[in-house]
């Protein structure tokens, strides 16, 4: 089984409340933007820590140390591809212009013999709950409705 930690990055409260999601990086990802952004996260080994993980993943998706600060329990997913996600959340400020993403390579096109270089995330940027709802991947949006509860605050559109 696959493990994953991330982290769901909040700021602002009550209305003005906005979420810090990602997307994937790479060709597969270019041309796709509804249900597939996600939290910053990577996997990690049996017996890690996964808010180490996490802290160590959002460093590496963002180029920015996540916050030293307090964080929430979201708990796990389990993903359709039966990968385990943990996430936690916290509250602070990242500004999307200064995203310094890690490179990831593989062979592009397929077949084609030649390994091109491409970043784990290309953009970053904040959303309202209910627009982050329809951009997040399906697995990971009851994460969001976690968030909310624990922060006793409910953003569904009527």
């Amino acid at each position: 089984m696959k493990l994953s930690a991330g982290i769901l990055m909040y700021r602002g409260e009550a209305q003005a409340l906005e979420l810090l999601l990602v997307h994937p990086g790479g060709p597969f990802w270019a041309k796709k933007d509804r249900g597939a952004w996600s939290i910053p996260k990577g996997e990690y080994e049996e017996g890690e820590e996964p808010l180490t993980v996490a802290k160590r993943e959002f460093a590496e998706e963002l180029g920015s140390p996540a916050p030293n600060r307090v964080y929430l329990q979201l708990g796990e997913l389990k993903q359709p591809s039966r990968k385990v996600i943990t996430a936690f959340a916290v509250e602070g400020d990242f500004d999307p212009a200064r995203l310094s993403s890690h490179h990831f390579e593989m062979e592009w096109p397929p077949k084609s013999g030649r390994r091109q270089s491409f970043p784990e995330v290309d953009r970053a940027a904040w959303f309202a709950p209910d627009e982050a709802r329809k951009k997040i991947l399906p697995g990971q949006a009851p994460f969001i409705d976690r968030l909310l509860a624990a922060l006793g605050t409910d953003h569904r559109s009527p």
